[in-house]
């Protein structure tokens, strides 16, 4: 049996309620405490004192690393882990209920007990649970177990990482490329619909599911969950405030400077997703982290056909406009960059028919 609590005043609600009507926070589950009997009272020592039973150690937020085989918050049954960074463990489980297999992202320690990652987390995973469309990963439950677990279920995707697609199989064609590209796209007009920016996409965040049609679908994951770190010295002074939130190599100028961000934020990562994905590099280029940065801030991509010659002029200058260091200056909406994508894929295509012809 679980309940839900208020992050906020820490009232105790019944477990179908969503938000707290005293302050509107979002409530955050938790595991019912099972009554238990109080236990006797210890006999007296010879001196007439009586003996205190040290109470029994509290499991800790360490065990965020060692769960497998282990059921958590009586709801999932922990099978296998996925993966680890700085910020979370990720477990495959099945929900007991319905035999389901869930994703579990388990924060660390160090996160868990910051109070500002917490909240902020609280607050963006909210919004991000309405999110729902097929290129997006959604966030099914945020919870807290009683020995201060938090942890975000999502459902189990079972699919390749577009990081490792690029490694694996290095350069993607026209063709591929821009098919994921604008399920990306799609994905993300979603989210930006609902006024949600997702501020940390990257090759790590998006992933490629093989559909029974042979299809990739791209699935856009980890929205409302860019790691907050703080900057190199080298970077810092770039920063507002020394703090960045996302990923640097794939960051907005505007991100960079701690600005206010929109969608436009994330059409330009994308855009540096899309230029790394048909050429396997950066489009910006420096001998260390802090001139690709100011490189960026400058607006000096390279040039997409520089690299690969086959590409079509279209595609390199829809790329050209998403990575514009003026977010006024690129597409407003990430349909719009789906629509310079699909209209490169097919002047290309119409390139290669005339020089057969020739």
């Amino acid at each position: 049996m679980s309940e839900r609590r208020c992050p906020k005043c820490g009232t105790v609600y019944a477990d179908s309620a969503r938000f707290c009507p005293r302050d509107g926070n979002m409530l955050v589950e938790v595991q019912a405490k099972p009554a238990t009997p109080r236990p006797p009272p210890a006999p007296p020592s010879a001196g007439g004192t009586a003996v205190r039973t040290p109470p029994q150690a509290k499991p800790g937020l360490d065990r965020a690393a060692s769960l497998l085989g282990e059921v958590l918050d009586s709801r999932y049954q922990v099978q296998e882990k996925l993966g680890e960074g700085g910020m979370s463990y990720v477990y495959l489980a099945r929900e007991v209920s319905t035999g389901h297999d869930v994703a579990i992202k388990v924060l660390s320690p160090k996160l868990a007990t910051d109070r500002s990652s917490v909240e902020r987390l609280r607050r963006e995973a909210g919004l991000a649970m309405r999110l729902d469309h097929p290129n997006v990963c959604r966030i099914l439950r945020l919870g807290e177990s009683e020995d201060g677990l938090i942890y975000l279920v999502m459902p189990f995707l079972k699919g390749e990482l577009l990081s490792d697609r690029e490694v694996n199989g290095g350069p993607m064609s026209l063709a591929a490329g821009v098919d994921v590209l604008r399920q990306v796209c799609a994905g993300l007009h979603h989210a930006h619909e609902l006024q949600i920016v997702h501020r940390d996409l990257k090759p790590e965040n998006i992933m490629l599911v093989a559909e029974a049609n042979g299809r990739d679908r791209a699935v856009v994951m980890d929205f409302g969950l860019a790691k907050e770190r703080r900057a190199d010295p080298a970077i810092a002074k770039l920063t507002a405030t020394g703090i960045i939130l996302g990923t640097p190599e794939f960051m907005s100028p505007e991100q960079i400077r701690g600005k206010p961000l929109d969608a436009r934020s994330d059409i330009y990562a994308l855009g540096i997703v899309a230029f790394e994905m048909f050429t396997g590099k950066l489009p910006f280029q420096g001998r260390n982290a802090q001139e690709m940065m100011i490189a960026r801030l400058r607006g000096q991509p390279q040039k997409l056909r520089q690299l690969r010659a086959d590409l079509s002029e279209g595609l390199e200058s829809a790329l050209a406009r998403a990575l514009e260091a003026n977010p006024d200056a690129r597409y407003n909406t990430a349909l719009e960059f789906a629509d310079a994508l699909t209209a490169s894929h097919a002047g290309g295509f119409l390139s290669k028919i005339k020089e057969k012809l020739k």
